[in-house]
This record gives structure tokens, C-alpha cells and sequence, in this order.
């Protein structure tokens, strides 16, 4: 398969399902970009790069559809934008070897909470967090980790009560802001960026971008917080898996 035709695959599934559910962008797309030979470093810049373009789109889309709860967006924006900042100076002090096991394990019993509540269950009470401070680790550990805004707080404002769909939208347009910040950041500390892989994926991103909208507008409720669950489940049992050699 030509490469710029690979590329475009990749961005269109992750896209799809990043916009559809809220999450896992960054992370497939990263994993993808390394299975066909890219360097670490390469493939988090192009898919922090091709995301500025991917996640404008989805947010559109999301806010044209009314998927969105202002007030939540401005919060989370500039939360995750301080986040993000700082988590890609920091990027070469802190291994993300010691970061990723830990957020996969929180996720991971997130992830099997939200599949609890979607199948009917409502007996355990999750404390609310602040949105500060969500916003904030969310913007931080995806700089660090290649991945995670998504997982960390549409997960953690699933399972705070809210909205599922209100809050795949607001967290999908939040990120335009925040992936725009991280990708300014990382383009004063990294002196190449292949452009190839980045065409690629704003290729087949953005038009998957009002698809997975639509999608995420007629899915059911609890359908939608069941594939939340199982989607966060996976990534981080995947992550845990690659991080201690199994």
C-alpha cells in the first residue's frame, strides 16, 4: 500500500473513533504511526501535529450539532492548555516509562466502572473532581504519555454523572485548544517534523471528523458509556501490558 494512502487509513479510523466516543486519537493513531516504522519522537509529533487539523473538525462538527456545554469547554480549555504547555517542556525530564503504568491502572479501574454503570448498576459513588485539576492532568499526561486527554477526562467526567454525549463533544472540542498549544510547544523544542504522516492523517481525519459526530449523536446512552468503558479498558490493559514486557 502506498505510504501517504497508509497514512490516510490511519487517520480515518482513528478519527472515527476518537470523535465517536471521545478518546483514543492520539494514542492509536501514535501506535499505528510506530508499527510501520516510525521513530517515537516522529510519531508523536506528526500525530500532535495532524491533530491541531483532525480535532478542529471534530469539534465543528460536535458544536454544529450541539454536543457541546460551554462552560465546561472554557474551563477544561484553559486548564488543559497549562497542562499540556508544561508537560511537553518537562517531556525529557520525566520517563514516560514511570507516568504510563500509573495513569493505565486509574483508567483501567475507570474504564471497568463505567461499564458497571452502564449495564444498569449505580450503588458506587465516585467523587466529583475539579475541573481544574482534571483539565490540567489531562493536558499534562497526554503530552507526556502520547495519549490519554480523552481517557482521562471523558472517562472521569462519565463517570462523574454527566452527560455522555455532551461530554464526547465539549471534550472533543476542548482539544483542539489544547493539542494546538501542545503542538506549538513541541514545534520550539523539536527541529524536524516528517510531513508525510501528518498529511496522511488530516487526510483521512477530517473527513471521518462530522461522521463520528453523527454517530455520537444517535448512539444510545448507555450503549455510548458501555463503548466508553470497554474503549478505555482496552487501551490502558495494552498499555500496562507493553509497559512491564509482557
Amino acid at each position: 500500500m502506498d505510504t501517504l494512502l497508509l497514512y490516510t487509513v490511519i487517520g480515518f479510523v482513528c478519527q472515527l473513533v476518537d470523535g465517536s466516543l471521545g478518546m483514543g486519537y492520539k494514542t492509536t493513531s501514535t501506535t499505528l504511526l510506530l508499527s510501520t516504522g516510525l521513530p517515537p519522537v516522529a510519531a508523536s509529533a506528526a500525530t500532535h501535529t495532524a491533530g491541531i487539523f483532525t480535532s478542529a473538525a471534530s469539534g465543528y462538527a460536535h458544536y454544529r450539532i450541539g454536543n457541546v456545554n460551554k462552560r465546561l469547554l472554557f474551563r477544561l480549555s484553559a486548564a488543559g492548555i497549562l497542562g499540556g504547555i508544561i508537560g511537553v517542556t518537562l517531556l525529557s525530564n520525566i520517563p514516560s516509562s514511570v507516568i504510563k503504568p500509573i495513569v493505565a491502572l486509574y483508567l483501567a479501574a475507570l474504564g471497568g466502572l463505567i461499564i458497571y454503570r452502564s449495564l444498569g448498576s449505580s450503588a458506587l459513588i465516585w467523587r466529583r473532581t475539579s475541573t481544574a485539576i482534571l483539565g490540567s492532568a489531562g493536558g499534562f499526561l497526554d503530552s507526556i504519555g502520547g495519549g490519554g486527554w480523552g481517557p482521562i477526562v471523558t472517562g472521569t467526567l462519565v463517570v462523574n454523572g454527566n452527560n455522555p454525549r455532551k461530554v464526547i463533544g465539549t471534550v472533543s472540542i476542548a482539544e483542539f485548544f489544547v493539542t494546538l498549544a501542545q503542538a506549538a510547544t513541541f514545534a520550539t523544542v523539536a527541529h524536524t517534523l516528517d510531513w508525510t504522516p501528518v498529511l496522511g492523517l488530516i487526510l483521512g481525519g477530517v473527513p471521518a471528523a462530522p461522521l463520528a459526530a453523527l454517530l455520537c449523536r444517535r448512539l444510545p446512552v448507555r450503549r455510548m458509556m458501555l463503548l466508553v468503558g470497554l474503549l478505555i479498558l482496552v487501551l490502558s490493559v495494552r498499555t500496562l501490558i507493553l509497559a512491564f514486557g509482557a
